[in-house]
């Protein structure tokens, strides 16, 4: 499904004329419906992986060979702005921690829209909307709330409704456990083996290792910008 081939990427802080190493020599595959977890410190390259693939960083050097439906065999580093907008409506989703939305949205709303982007008609888009949001245990209660009254584990779990609602073949997941309860981190990851199930590819970065224990199907430890298998 997807393959990183030395991947490079820096970044330069011109007012102090320096230039960070954020990731070096990063190579990995993941075949499809396999789920890889990325682990390490802070600071260690781990969101710049994903934000890569996702298109959001341009990398120096190196190629991520992804299989699309739409485009065939393409090089995520060197795909037009225009391949990875129609990538990034129709099959990579990217989850993070953190929940921006427009106020005075509802979580039906949002997880509708998110249908809508994808061509389904506003009948279709209901339906799967309702499903999504029932998959992925958000109280019916909720879904005309707006997610600023959420709890952790519910804006999570409703980030991850939003991407799902799509279809994603490919779904990235940063930190989607980050400062969760107990509780709260079993939902998000009954909703990943959900995904599994249904044969999504994932690449998820994750401090909690316990968390990650029986969930992944390798895990890589980043260090300093370089994979450590």
């Amino acid at each position: 499904m997807i393959q990183v081939e030395n991947l490079q990427k820096h970044f330069t802080i011109h007012h102090l004329d320096k230039t960070l190493r954020a990731i070096q020599g990063i190579s990995f595959s993941v075949e499809k419906g396999q789920f890889l977890g990325i682990v390490g410190k802070s600071g260690s390259g781990k969101s710049t992986i994903l934000k890569s693939i996702y298109g959001t960083y341009r990398p120096q050097s190196g190629a991520i060979y992804y299989e699309s439906e739409s485009f065939g065999n393409i090089n995520l580093a060197e795909a037009t702005d225009q391949e990875i907008i129609h990538l990034r409506k129709y099959e990579i989703g990217y989850v993070s921690q953190f929940l921006s939305v427009m106020p005075r949205t509802s979580a039906f709303e949002l997880v509708e829209q998110s249908a809508l982007e994808t061509g389904k008609s506003p009948e279709e888009a209901i339906t799967e909307a309702k499903e999504t949001l029932s998959d992925f245990d958000i109280d019916e209660s909720l879904w005309n709330n707006y997610p600023n009254y959420f709890s952790g584990g519910e804006k999570l779990r409703l980030n991850i409704a939003r991407a799902v609602v799509k279809k994603p073949r490919l779904l990235l997941l940063d930190e989607p456990t980050a400062s969760l309860d107990d509780a709260s981190k079993l939902k998000v990851r009954e909703a990943i083996e959900k995904l599994k199930l249904q044969g999504t590819t994932l690449i998820g970065i994750f401090h909690d290792l316990e968390f990650m224990e029986g969930l992944c199907d390798e895990v890589f430890t980043m260090q300093k910008g370089v994979v450590n298998s």
